[in-house]
């Protein structure tokens, strides 16, 4: 036997155990609290790089380069910003899910006219975003403490752009996928505009098809797009009919990254993996309010 491949893959392995192992040294605890939804975490790395998780072992909910909006560490951001290509000019645009503040904080540099609000159910997150990831907010940027559901359902005037990215320890809260809130969703975009969905893809999230399916259910036209190295999957709804293909959508946005004059092409995730999903899978159901309490005593 030839031990030298051998005694050369183990010493690979060892030298990546020990990156790993630094690399997790180097993380520094800024802050860790218990709210009345989650453990927040807050960490830091070099140059300034925080990261916020929902329990110590949590997935990563934000990762912020402080005084630089253009940092997307997270490979879903730069896929869920393709939803600007289905508004012709967004002026009004909703994040339900602050975190750390990435998406809005990006997009208040680039669409420096347009009303941005973001909504938290949590104090204590909308707080952290503040002291610790550089948000800030102005006469057109605002964070709203409240339900998103409840935020949305009382809106008088619609947005142009919904990014939907609510997510606690490690899905969307049941509340924000069923067919009612869809609705109340639908009503708060305006006819032109488009509903950005984040959701964990089948591989971690057994509710996968049915929320695709409820998404199916209540707009007239579904878009998927995969996220590179991650387990995203990022969903384009829109409440009109606007059959497009893989190569239109990534020409659309291609033009919105290159008018905005962004850091990236806008259409490479368009590229990677794209799905018109307008037919109905048999794989998912509805969901409904009224299967809500089933699906809390569920295992």
């Amino acid at each position: 036997m030839n031990r030298r491949p051998f005694l050369a893959g183990l010493l690979a392995y060892l030298a990546l155990v020990a990156l790993v192992t630094l690399a997790r040294a180097d993380q520094t605890v800024l802050y860790e609290k218990v709210s009345a939804y989650s453990t927040i975490v807050v960490t830091e790395e070099e140059h300034g790089v925080r990261t916020l998780r929902f329990g110590k072992g949590g997935a990563r909910q934000s990762v912020v380069k402080l005084g630089d909006p253009d940092y997307l560490a997270l490979p879903y951001a730069r896929v869920a910003l393709v939803g600007l290509a289905l508004s012709e000019e967004p002026r009004r645009m909703l994040v339900v899910g602050l975190g750390g503040g990435t998406l809005p904080m990006f997009l208040r540099k680039y669409y420096p006219n347009a009303t941005i609000d973001a909504v938290d159910i949590d104090p204590e997150v909308v707080d952290v975003a503040r002291k610790f990831f550089g948000f800030r907010e102005d006469e057109f940027m605002n964070a709203h403490v409240g339900d998103g559901r409840r935020f949305i359902e009382k809106l008088r005037q619609p947005y142009d752009v919904i990014f939907l990215d609510a997510f606690g320890s490690d899905s969307v809260p049941a509340r924000l996928t069923t067919q009612e809130f869809l609705q109340a969703v639908r009503r708060a975009v305006a006819p032109g505009g488009v509903v950005v969905g984040n959701l964990w893809g089948r591989s971690s999230n057994p509710l996968y098809d049915s929320m695709v399916r409820t998404y199916q259910e209540v707009f007239d036209e579904l878009f998927i797009l995969d996220v590179r190295d991650a387990g995203n999957k990022i969903l384009l709804a829109l409440p009109r009919k606007q059959p497009l293909n893989r190569d239109e959508l990534m020409q659309r946005a291609r033009k919105v990254s290159a008018a905005r004059r962004f850091p990236f092409d806008l259409g490479d995730p368009v590229k990677y993996g794209f799905l018109d999903a307008r037919a109905k899978g048999q794989r998912g159901r509805v969901l409904r309010d009224r299967n809500l309490e089933q699906r809390k005593r569920s295992p």
